[in-house]
């Protein structure tokens, strides 16, 4: 398959499908990267940078994540009349300096500052790839192409804190920053030498207040669109709680520092292995029904997990497979939330990306970084929050469905399809 040029211009080169999922999915694994591998050097920062509370090296992690959300209001508008492309080779510049003033770092408030700053300049490396499939692709296809794209993108989060671990064996916390510039720079030479700009030229918006103000609420207060976007944050702010509270769980709580990384990797790979299995039948039954039936069964999975927690013996084998199981239905649950939420923007699909990943990842981030912060020695305030986010999640689709479940879009003439309706 071409990248084709939506100006008329040929493509800049063939490039095949294969290459196109790689490519989306490697630049948003480098917000990933950022992440978890820093998980195992989290208490070598805070034992060279002289942090004595446990709770407040999570901000290393935390204070990115929320960034990235805040960050994600500004690269949308600019993509929008700039062009995909342009966006992303700045995001990813910036990402190598910053990278590599955060291996330079002497003292703990710094480095936050410096996170802070990361998360915020880099966040159109979440927002560009979202517009760019939706460039190409709509409906139940485009909702396949995002989890194709995230099924690759997730081989990133599970070998994530191996490769930090393993930086740690040979070397200090400030080549795992180092080792983020060097990948940054080699991702951004492959996006200059092979990424055509895919922007209809007709859907060029002026960089002008009113213009930007409009898109934004219209994407922010689209019926149909926002309860799943606040739907998936909701979701998604249990998988930063984890993120945020794994180290101390696996490590303090079930006495397994070793097993951190193992731990991560089985639950990056259920999330993985959703988004495989997504990609292969969604476009079979749609993606509301299977979203809808995996939020259903997140429920049930969280509400195992909050008994389990409430148990005074309760093992990391008890604790991980209902975790792995949790973390594999959100792979039903993100990319075709993310996917029907996106469907009403053609127009405009850079502003509403930005919107949407706005809202998610600074509502997923804050509650995910206030679960991590809760961490009292147990795994209940980590249940609580899938169950709770995921109640919730479904009320929120109730209401941007008029109280119908399962319900599919399909094409003008088709046979209509049966729904639960919770009127």
């Amino acid at each position: 398959m071409l990248m084709q040029n939506h100006n008329g211009a040929s493509a800049r080169s063939a490039m095949g499908y294969r290459e196109f999922i790689a490519m989306m999915a490697m630049m948003m694994a480098l917000q990933a990267l950022a992440i978890d591998t820093m998980l195992p050097s989290l208490g070598q920062i805070a034992a060279d940078l002289h942090v004595s509370d446990p709770n407040r090296r999570q901000l290393i992690v935390g204070s990115y994540l929320l960034s990235t959300g805040i960050g994600s209001l500004v690269p949308g508008a600019l993509a929008d009349r700039f062009g995909r492309r342009a966006v992303a080779l700045v995001c990813l510049a910036i990402y190598v300096v910053l990278s590599v003033a955060c291996a330079l770092v002497t003292d703990f408030t710094a480095l936050l500052v410096l996170r802070v700053l990361h998360g915020f300049a880099c966040a159109g490396l979440t927002v560009v790839p979202s517009a760019i499939i939706r460039d190409r692709h709509d409906g139940d296809r485009m909702a396949r192409m995002l989890s194709t794209v995230s099924m690759v993108f997730m081989i990133v989060p599970i070998l994530a804190p191996l490769l930090g671990q393993t930086i740690l064996l040979f070397a200090g916390w400030r080549f795992i920053f180092a080792t983020l510039a060097v990948l940054s720079s080699i991702m951004g030479v492959w996006v200059w030498l092979r990424l055509e700009e895919t922007l209809h030229s007709e859907f060029r918006q002026p960089i002008q207040p009113r213009t930007i103000a409009a898109n934004m609420s219209r994407a922010a207060t689209t019926r149909a669109s926002i309860g799943y976007v606040l739907g998936s944050s909701l979701v998604l702010a249990g998988m930063f709680g984890y993120v945020n509270s794994v180290q101390q769980l696996v490590g303090e709580h079930f006495g397994a520092g070793d097993m951190m990384p193992i731990c991560f990797g089985i639950t990056g790979t259920a999330l993985a292995f959703a988004n495989f299995s997504n990609s292969r039948i969604v476009e079979r039954f749609g993606a509301r029904r299977v979203s809808h039936t995996a939020l259903l069964a997140f429920i049930v999975t969280a509400s195992l997990q909050v008994w389990l927690a409430l148990q005074p013996d309760e093992t990391l084998w008890q604790f991980l497979p209902v975790m792995a199981l949790n973390v594999c239905l959100m792979g039903f649950i993100g990319a075709n939330f993310s996917s029907i939420a996106l469907q009403p923007f053609a127009d405009m699909a850079g502003a509403a990306s930005s919107v949407q990943a706005f809202l998610r990842m600074a509502i997923a981030s804050f509650v995910g970084m206030l679960v991590g912060q809760a961490y009292d020695g147990t795994a209940v305030p980590l249940a609580l929050s899938l169950l709770v986010g995921g109640s919730l999640s479904l009320v929120l689709v109730l209401w941007s469905e008029h109280g119908r479940l399962f319900r599919r879009v399909l094409p003008p003439g088709s046979a209509r399809e049966t729904v639960i309706d919770f009127h």
